[in-house]
């Protein structure tokens, strides 16, 4: 921890928080309770690797990467920090109306990684991202279809962001919950978890009558109607579920049929989550939009990105007669240079280090040992996950797969952060009933060590508070 800060110095900055800092996802009437009642909120001083630190000095083992699934490459990376300084130095900003070097560069080393796709639009945050995804499929209605081909899919325990558009496409109630009304135009389709079966069915036929069930909601709601499907390759703060076998190549069959546009939203799984860059590409599919964020710079400098084919691309230019046929969008700090100079020394890191072999190995450990922890404790219903992006889904009780209560997930997490100061997550008040899956996102770095000490604490967590 940095030794420039005193005791006296941590107070006063705690202090300023209580006071003054609105904190995400956060109930603060504990912050505000009587002297003697009132707990201090957490600030985080430093990190290194996979570890940080708060305000008295406690190491903590970060299993979430930046509690949000964000730093892929670690904490501390100098070479980073550097190249966004000697960016600013040099150009720090201008409207994205014209280019910077870094986003040329980074743009192309993106698209290597891509096959087929071929346009990258930036922005600031995964919310921002999908919202241009959205406006894309809009305006093409309006261009090409008189406005009616305009409808959005969206999937049941999906999650795409925070604004009210995001939201109206988002498949978690209780996020969604008392911000109505919500924007018109956004359609729900079933989930494909087959945990929690919809269908007597298993394995490839369940994963086909899943997809299946997109394609009755698109028979439904007419298709000259629906415009795109924005899906995840696998649902990160909806349980962590990875779709069964056949769902995505059927998935694609389905929007080809329709004249369907396929959204896929990587803000968590891109840039080597998974083990491949994109979540996408263990499935073969070829998506005509793809939006990222999070791990494209490891947090270092805020970035997203909405990448397109050029067929998508091309809609917006094929009719100069019409004032109004490009894309009359602007993201303001999408002008920013810090994102995309921390974008390319972040690939480069993963590149360099062999961090897709890594998360690929690491991730495979990762799943032998939340098993091995299955096998210990009844209260694991199911373990699933790719790379070092995985979930454990806790019950009351394995036969009925009743989940297990809130209160005691918390309880879970809770334990592992107070008893041994490792960071783990858990689905976050999104469905109602239904939050009852660990997460756990480790740095792309992750050791086996590290992992070893991860599942310590949770073994230890779970014989305490669920028994």
């Amino acid at each position: 921890m940095d030794g420039n800060l005193s005791p006296n110095d941590m107070s006063g900055i705690v202090e300023a928080d209580r006071a003054h800092v609105w904190h995400h996802l956060s109930q603060h009437a504990p912050y505000m309770a009587p002297e003697g009642e009132r707990t201090d909120p957490k600030i985080i001083v430093e990190g290194r690797g996979l570890r940080v630190w708060d305000q008295h000095g406690r190491e903590h083992i970060d299993a979430v990467s930046g509690g949000v699934w964000t730093v892929n490459v670690g904490y501390g990376r100098e070479r980073i920090a550097d190249a966004v300084r000697d960016q600013l130095v040099k150009m720090n900003f201008f409207g994205g109306t014209v280019g910077s070097i870094p986003a040329a560069q980074f743009s192309e080393r993106l698209l290597e990684k891509m096959p087929g796709m071929s346009r990258v639009y930036y922005a600031n945050s995964g919310s921002e991202a999908n919202e241009k995804g959205f406006k894309m499929v809009r305006q093409i209605a309006h261009q090409r279809y008189g406005g009616k081909k305009h409808k959005i899919l969206y999937r049941e325990r999906d999650y795409h962001g925070t604004t009210i558009a995001c939201l109206s496409g988002g498949g978690q109630p209780e996020r969604n919950g008392r911000y109505g009304p919500y924007t018109p135009g956004f359609v729900e389709v079933p989930h494909c978890l087959e945990y929690r079966a919809q269908w007597d069915l298993s394995g490839e036929e369940y994963g086909i009558a899943a997809a299946n069930a997109i394609e009755e909601v698109i028979l439904r709601e007419g298709p000259d109607t629906v415009g795109s499907l924005c899906l995840e390759p696998v649902t990160a703060g909806g349980g962590v579920i990875v779709p069964p076998p056949g769902y995505w190549e059927r998935v694609q069959e389905i929007c080809k049929k329709y004249d369907v546009l396929l959204h896929i939203d990587e803000v968590v799984c891109g840039v080597g989550r998974t083990g491949t860059w994109f979540g996408y590409q263990h499935y073969g599919i070829k998506p005509d939009i793809v939006t990222m964020a999070k791990g494209v710079a490891s947090g270092y400098a805020a970035i997203s990105c909405c990448v397109t084919t050029e067929e998508v691309f091309d809609m917006f230019k094929d009719d100069t007669s019409d004032h109004m046929n490009y894309f009359r969008d602007i993201s303001t700090f999408g002008g920013c240079t810090a994102g995309p100079a921390a974008a390319l020394e972040n690939m480069a890191i993963i590149e360099e280090e062999g961090l897709l072999e890594n998360t690929t190995a690491m991730g495979e450990y990762m799943l032998d040992q939340l098993r091995a922890l299955q096998d210990k404790h009844a209260c694991i219903g199911e373990v699933r996950g790719k790379g070092l992006f995985l979930g454990a889904e806790l019950v009351a009780d394995r036969t009925t797969r009743e989940p297990l209560a809130e209160k005691l997930v918390a309880g879970v997490t809770g334990h592992c952060m107070k008893q041994d100061a490792v960071i783990i997550g858990m689905t976050n008040r999104s469905l109602p009933g239904l939050n009852n899956t660990l997460c756990f996102s480790p740095a792309l770095i992750a050791t086996k060590d590290d992992i070893d000490q991860i599942i310590a604490s949770v073994d230890g967590a779970l014989t305490k508070v669920v028994g």
